[in-house]
């Protein structure tokens, strides 16, 4: 058994209603909830289905309130806290386990010498949820009530019902649910239990977390549906929730195909790996199969050649930042793409996705993300398209694919062209020292983005670093593609050349590492980041040895926490160490002291380039096994606090975080 808890984190509600569970489908839906049962987001759900996938995430089921009749005993399985401050039912305190058995999320429920198994998982490629029961023991049957709460909405939203009056109509083995005329049904169905049919608004859940991120703690829930069924010991019912109207409702059938699933996912890791005397920590086992959940599908559109009003559609790939709520950015999914797909053994997904985005190229840029509703991507980002050239540098070098690099290099040097030239947001190449610029007024381009309404929290108008240190490592990538096509590459050298002459602009003798930003309209930003750190973890450094070292050295000193680093030294006026508050509150502190996760993995590879020791370079990630245990459960974090205890904030499972871990400790291995 892998990630387990017994009743001393499952009878704590605060404790077990702080870790969150995840499943998804590949095509963009997903589910999670708490151990304890309790909502406490907007996004918690057993289906939240991707209508327009991988986007139009929608919530359609909320939850299961199963209530179970034994020994002439009432047992409720279900937990729900309200806006008046009760918690009722209490149905935590029956939870004697959970655990994760690969992906899939384990309850097991005492009521008294009864022991009912619950399972919830998703079919992959389809929005549909299972909810499997299994009646472990008993000295009798039992009477099993499933209760199903149901909403429609944006998975961002929230919903007080006013009355709202959705369409039920019952269907074989179940019933069909729609929320409007114009909504998508939902089908809920079972391959035993009868159904009862109601139309009963549950009001005033309250949503914890969301009043601690500063918005609307209140919503109600539909309950639609009762499913009930006399279960004997040694027999199981399946509740499946889909959008379509046939759902395979074999339970077992479902769950061996996502068991075989991960089982491939692990296959291909171990095959994958670097011969080694040692077997890796089964926590990296863990972390694989996290690592598939952000992978999803993006279908382009393409026009046809010679046909201006016909077009084409390509099965690709990409993915998404982080649950529960962000979609697919240019930057997360170039970070995370190595992690995610070449550390793991799947370099045929990192080819779909590189093909998917050099469809997206437009004036020399990658977009920074696509929008939920809509699908006109948005292209406010300087950073994202050189790490392009760095994702693709990475699949070469471990698939030698000359084939997708052939196709990919007129775009590559499109987008270098256009950064010599200029393109959106001031993106240029300085002619009097060959760095780049970009930015203006109003404008956050890099990934410390955070902006609310015209305030940008850090602006970085001019030339930041690691900008600059992805423009001289993507020349020098450059050059070396175009010697091996045999193109010229004499323009790329020359230009590299040029950025290394005056990259020595960033160094601060003074402080003993860089600058952060150069020519900011206020002068050189001497402000102690970790951006630098790019400088050393790339493969081309414009850096001298001793200057690797100084970068290493000043950012374990004082930016390295157990589970990042932070985005700002302590000692600056501007650090904030604590991440909470209202929307204007918590990007304030985004960029601004909290750590990120994702970075300990530059840092790592940055540490293991200056000082050639694997086994320290790889203590600093081991603090990952535990975090496993916490927030989000088997998936690592996007934040966490810069002051101890550095508590996980943000999204409980990230792509560049689970990305760069994977990636780092793999190099330590190497």
């Amino acid at each position: 058994m892998g990630i387990a808890f017994g009743r001393e984190i499952c009878g704590d509600l605060q404790i077990s209603a702080n870790r969150e569970w995840l499943v998804t489908n590949g095509i963009g839906g997903y589910a999670c909830g708490t151990i304890a049962g309790v909502l406490t987001r907007r996004y918690h759900g057993l289906l939240i289905a991707a209508l327009q996938p991988p986007l139009g995430r929608t919530l359609m089921l909320t939850k299961l309130e199963e209530i179970v009749h034994y020994h002439q005993q009432i047992y409720s399985l279900s937990t729900d806290c309200w806006a008046d401050g009760k918690v009722e039912p209490q149905g935590y305190r029956h939870i004697e386990q959970f655990c994760l058995e690969g992906t899939v999320p384990t309850w097991r429920f005492a009521c008294g010498d009864a022991l009912l198994q619950k399972r919830v998982w998703m079919q992959q490629g389809f929005n549909t949820t299972y909810i499997h029961y299994d009646l472990l023991r008993a000295s009798q049957p039992i009477g099993l009530f499933i209760k199903a709460l149901v909403n429609y909405r944006d998975h961002h939203a929230n919903i007080r019902s006013w009355g709202w009056q959705m369409a039920i109509d019952r269907v074989y083995r179940g019933a069909k649910v729609t929320a409007t005329p114009e909504a998508v049904p939902l089908y809920l169905l079972s391959d035993r239990a009868e159904i009862l049919t109601l139309h009963d608004w549950y009001y005033n859940f309250d949503l914890a977390i969301e009043r601690e991120r500063g918005l609307s703690d209140r919503e109600d829930h539909l309950h639609i549906a009762t499913f009930h069924l006399i279960l004997n010991p040694g027999e199981t019912v399946t509740i499946a929730a889909s959008t379509e109207a046939m759902p395979d409702l074999n339970g077992s059938n479902a769950l061996k195909q996502r068991q075989n699933h991960e089982q491939k996912l692990l296959n291909f890791w171990r095959t994958d790996r670097p011969i080694s005397t040692k077997e890796p920590p089964g926590w990296l086992n863990q972390l694989v199969l996290a690592a598939d959940q952000f992978i999803v599908n993006r279908t382009v559109v393409l026009p046809e050649a010679g046909q201006p009003h016909e077009s084409a559609q390509l099965n690709g790939k990409t993915i998404l930042a982080g649950y529960p709520w962000f979609s697919d950015w240019g930057r997360d999914t170039m970070i995370s793409l190595p992690g995610l797909t070449l550390a793991t053994g799947r370099s045929e997904i990192a080819r779909l996705i590189l093909r998917t985005f050099s469809h997206y190229v437009s004036q020399g840029m990658l977009p920074n993300r696509f929008p939920d509703a809509g699908e006109i991507p948005e292209y406010n980002t300087v950073d994202a398209t050189l790490w392009y050239f760095e994702a693709i540098r990475q699949y070469y070098q471990a698939t030698q694919d000359d084939d997708l690099l052939m196709d990919l290099f007129p775009i590559l040097a499109e987008i270098i062209d256009w950064h010599c030239r200029g393109t959106r947001y001031n993106i240029h190449l300085d002619p009097a020292d060959g760095l780049l610029y970009a930015g203006d007024t109003g404008l956050q381009l890099t990934w410390m983005d955070a902006k609310v309404g015209d305030w940008v929290v850090t602006p970085r108008t001019g030339k930041p670093i690691e900008v600059n240190a992805l423009w001289y490592n993507a020349l020098r990538t450059m050059a070396k593609f175009a010697r091996m096509l045999g193109k010229p590459h004499q323009e790329y050298e020359a230009i590299a050349d040029r950025t290394l002459v005056r990259f020595n602009r960033f160094w601060n003798a003074d402080a003993g590492y860089c600058y952060d930003v150069l020519d900011t309209p206020t002068g050189n930003d001497p402000a102690l980041r970790p951006n630098q750190i790019f400088t050393v973890s790339l493969p081309e450094s414009p850096l001298s040895p001793a200057q690797q070292r100084g970068v290493v050295d000043a950012c374990a000193r004082v930016l390295l926490t157990s589970h990042g680093l932070r985005s700002l030294t302590p000692d600056h006026p501007d650090y904030q160490g604590i991440y909470r508050g209202d929307p204007r509150q918590r990007d304030g502190a985004y960029h601004q002291g909290t750590a990120w996760g994702w970075l300990l993995g530059p840092f790592v590879l940055a540490h293991l380039r200056v000082y050639c020791d694997p086994v320290q370079a790889r203590q600093f990630l081991e603090p990952m096994a535990y975090h496993l245990l916490t927030h989000g459960i088997g998936n690592l974090s996007e934040i966490f606090n810069g002051d101890a205890p550095m508590n996980p904030k943000g999204c409980f499972a990230q792509a560049w975080t689970v990305a760069e871990v994977l990636r780092a400790w793999i190099a330590t291995e190497r």
